[in-house]
């Protein structure tokens, strides 16, 4: 079997959300992840520090796993005021043609055509409620990255899947626009005028 022919492994992403340590290396390990890439923008957690960057790097280490954070580039609350709207929600259009996210994007084109076995993660275990869908998966699908998210209950997704799971039953003439396109949160004050 030729380089041609190999099948392209996906790359995936997950949240650590309520999952212990424990279960994070459990589930690393039983997908063969070699990478995590961290994409939240802040890496620490006041209220899980096992999961706080230099702590979960030395887990990761331990077992094997290499540890990149790329929250910088790919985080969901950039450091651009341009990346906000006049409400404060982040809007995606405008992350996506910052050129350190682009940058950070063929990276991770780059390994997953390597065949690199790397895992996305952020902190929510829900995929359709995480910037990691909506803005970094969304936009490596379209750069014809494979995707398969694992949920908040340990089950593969796909990345059409967890769209439908983010839309719900809305019909497509009901459906919010901002949905895949903004944060669903406010992270910087509105811009007076």
């Amino acid at each position: 079997m030729g380089m041609k022919d190999r099948v392209q492994p996906p790359l995936l992403t997950f949240g650590y959300g309520s999952r212990s340590e424990e279960e994070v290396l459990a589930l690393l390990a039983h997908h063969g992840v070699e990478y995590v890439v961290d994409v939240r923008s802040a890496p620490w957690s006041r209220y899980r520090p096992e999961f706080s960057r230099d702590r979960l790097a030395q887990s990761l280490r331990s077992k094997g796993v290499g540890y990149l954070f790329m929250g910088d580039s790919l985080g969901g609350r950039p450091d651009d005021p341009s990346c906000y709207d006049e409400e404060g929600r982040v809007d995606y259009g405008s992350c996506k043609r910052r050129p350190a996210f682009r940058q950070a994007i063929l990276r991770l084109r780059t390994a997953w055509q390597a065949g690199h076995p790397v895992a996305l993660m952020c902190s929510e275990g829900r995929p359709e409620d995480c910037h990691r869908a909506k803005l970094v998966a969304a936009t490596l699908v379209e750069a014809g990255v494979g995707i398969q998210h694992i949920d908040e209950r340990g089950v593969l997704r796909s990345h059409e899947e967890v769209l439908d799971r983010l839309r719900g039953p809305q019909t497509a003439l009901l459906e919010d626009p901002s949905l895949l396109t903004k944060s669903r949160g406010k992270y910087r004050p509105a811009v007076s005028a």
